[in-house]
């Protein structure tokens, strides 16, 4: 059963009910107070003629002059004589005292002895006298001959004995009782009235609130929302964390859980959910920036926003998007990328080295091609690209080494390998190891490009010492140095460089998901997720990476030096 129209506003259905209740109860308490008002005032004002009776009923002259009367002959009381006598002036001087709208004063027969009016004087009572003649005080509110009264009926004994020789009756008039009543109800109802309009006044400023709180949506629209959002929360493939103006959880959906590894209670400060520094960092920026992070092990970017209406800041919101099956697939495209340069490399190389055969033999010179022939059987093209390659027997690994030695010399460094490199095995998770030698040969490389002559003069000094001590016309090189050692199935991988090292500031958290010593470069996401990856990759695998030297003084190789050991990617059957 509807109280409201379709058509009224949820704000205006509170406002109305809650006027309508607060009117209900203070009618109810104005009612409960207006009748017992009327009966504590009853009592009152009975009590008040029980003591004018029990006062005029224990005058001597009262007890006196009704036991004289109570002692003659049955028959008719000389009416003249009552209107003059004692009585009637002793009942009439209370009354007018006292504000009483009678005192009666009556034999044991029930005639009236003393009355405000004197000719019902020698008639009987119109009420019955009878329980106050058997001893007995009487409150009670009774119509009588001067109308309806509070009156009080108390006996009269004769003096020195307790024989009941007569009454007093005292009446209080009920328009008395009313006239206090309504005194006491009207300020009653000025009481009711401020109550009623304190409640109005609560009743719209709570409607107010509510409307501020619901953003001014009804009843059927806040459970269409509710419905949405359970539907699109927990349906799509997106993780959501959203908190309020307090940074306190509301909703934290399932992928969200699954994606960052928290716990799903809401109302917690973000603080104490379990994101990651560089996640919660990213949270707390709600810049709108998509940040890369790696969470366990997963790769994720997560994007956060402030949430407003109308102005009013609301909170904001977090999504988390899962990055581990791209990342796979950018290095396996990578390495792919890197055999395609490699492969361009060798066709231009081989190219060239035809056109020289042809030349010679067209200029017939068979015995200098021969020996050109020899030189190239020799060598091999990765030879020449990156002397002692032939270790290394994985043509995957072979061909990845190369184009990174390539990638090297286009930024003005060289890459060597080092003289214990020996690997006589397959790659079974080429990923993998190229992600962990990728990223460490990436920041090696970076790092000594990034310190070239003129930019630090504290390492263009140690070049300046290195190239004097080469001798004349030697030059300072910028250098990286990998070495690779198989033992069992198990590769160690040591990258080395001649840079200026890593800061002590950076040493323990260098491996934190969002920590570089590069700038973002425009790099969407920021940088600091290399290292970090790597050492995820190495440990998802039972090993791991670490910083073996943050750098030295002097020596070839003074920059950093990292060592990653790879458990379970090499195959030690025979090479392929």
């Amino acid at each position: 059963m509807r109280l409201f129209p379709r058509g009224v506003r949820l704000r205006t259905q509170i406002v109305l009910l809650q006027v309508a209740l607060v009117a209900l109860i203070l009618g109810l308490a104005f009612g409960v107070f207006a009748y017992l008002s009327d009966q504590r005032l009853s009592a009152e004002y009975g009590q008040r003629a029980l003591a004018i009776a029990r006062t005029v009923a224990s005058d001597p002259v009262v007890r006196d002059e009704v036991a004289r009367y109570a002692a003659l002959e049955p028959g008719p009381l000389p009416r003249a004589e009552l209107a003059s006598g004692e009585l009637e002036q002793t009942a009439e001087a209370a009354r007018l005292r006292t504000g009483a709208l009678f005192v009666v004063i009556t034999d044991d027969a029930g005639l009236r002895l003393a009355h405000p009016d004197p000719a019902r004087l020698g008639q009987k009572v119109s009420t019955d006298p009878s329980q106050a003649l058997a001893g007995r005080e009487v409150v009670i509110r009774e119509h009588g001959t001067l109308g309806d009264s509070v009156r009080a009926k108390v006996p009269v004994r004769e003096p020195g004995s307790d024989r009941v020789v007569g009454e007093v009756s005292v009446g209080i008039s009920t328009e008395a009782v009313s006239d206090q009543l309504v005194s006491d109800l009207r300020r009653a109802a000025v009481l009711v009235l401020g109550a009623l309009f304190t409640g109005i006044a609560g009743s719209v400023l709570l409607a107010r609130r509510w409307h501020g709180l619901t953003l001014g949506l009804q009843p059927a629209e806040l459970a269409e929302l509710v419905r949405e959002q359970d539907v699109v929360l927990h349906g799509i493939g997106v993780g959501v964390v959203a908190v309020d103006a307090r940074w306190h959880t509301t909703v934290i959906n399932d992928e969200a859980r699954a994606l960052l590894g928290i716990d799903g209670e809401s109302g917690r400060p973000v603080d104490s959910i379990g994101l990651t520094p560089r996640v919660l960092e990213a949270f707390r920026a709600a810049d709108g920036q998509p940040v890369q992070a790696a969470v366990g092990d997963r790769i994720v970017v997560v994007t956060a926003r402030t949430v407003t209406r109308e102005g009013r800041a609301l909170g904001a919101v977090l999504d988390v998007r899962d990055r581990t099956d791209v990342e796979s697939l950018t290095r396996q495209l990578d390495a792919v990328r890197s055999m395609s340069t490699v492969l361009r490399a060798q066709r231009h190389e081989f190219a060239n080295r035809l056109h020289l055969l042809s030349g010679l033999l067209h200029g017939d010179r068979p015995g200098e091609a021969a020996r050109y022939i020899d030189e190239l059987l020799g060598s091999g093209p990765l030879g020449a690209a990156m002397p002692g390659i032939e270790a290394v027997r994985d043509p995957y690994l072979q061909a990845f080494l190369a184009a990174k030695a390539a990638h090297a010399r286009e930024n003005g460094v060289s890459l060597r390998l080092g003289p214990s490199t020996w690997v006589d095995a397959n790659l079974v998770a080429p990923v993998d190891v190229t992600t962990v030698l990728g990223n460490l040969l990436d920041n090696a490389i970076d790092a000594v490009r990034a310190v070239g002559p003129g930019v630090n003069a504290e390492f263009d000094a140690h070049l300046r010492e290195d190239s004097a001590a080469d001798g004349p016309g030697a030059r300072a090189r910028a250098l990286v140095e990998v070495e690779l050692v198989q033992e069992g199935s198990t590769l160690h991988i040591t990258v080395a460089d001649s840079g200026p090292g890593i800061g002590p500031e950076l040493v323990d958290s260098l491996f934190a998901d969002g920590v570089s010593t590069k700038h973002d470069g425009g790099v969407p996401g920021g940088r600091g997720v290399g290292l970090a990856l790597s050492r995820q990759v190495a440990r998802a695998l039972d090993g791991d990476v670490w910083l073996a030297s943050a750098g030295e003084a002097g020596g070839e190789l003074r920059g950093a030096e990292f060592i990653a050991r790879l458990p379970g990617v090499l195959s030690e059957g025979e090479v392929s």
